[in-house]
């Protein structure tokens, strides 16, 4: 990884991680909950109601994290989530705003 956050830089993000990232679909919800979000909002991890236990969560948002998809922010006691909304649609345009669509279809 490029900088001290272990998050790539926009030239690493790559098509393949991203995709798989994203074929899960409690890691589609969570880029969907940050699409919807103001731009710049920082989230809990624990904030998204993942039905999952905590080193499965902490492994999707790994997985999220790694793709380049979200960036997080220590803050000592607690991390916060954010949406790299600017380097993914410089790199995929209109990728987020199929997440969106399909997360809604798939919720009915």
């Amino acid at each position: 990884m490029s900088n001290e956050d272990d998050h790539p830089s926009r030239e690493e993000i790559t098509l393949g991680p991203v995709l798989a990232a994203l074929a899960d679909p409690h890691r589609r919800r969570v880029v969907a909950t940050l699409v919807l979000a103001p731009d710049g909002t920082e989230i809990g991890c624990s904030s998204f109601g993942l039905p999952v236990t905590k080193a499965t969560r902490t492994y999707h948002f790994r997985m999220l994290r790694e793709a380049g998809l979200i960036g997080m922010v220590d803050y000592g006691n607690c991390r916060k989530t954010y949406l790299r909304r600017a380097d993914i649609e410089a790199k995929f345009p209109g990728l987020l705003a199929w997440v969106v669509a399909e997360v809604e279809a798939a919720s009915g």
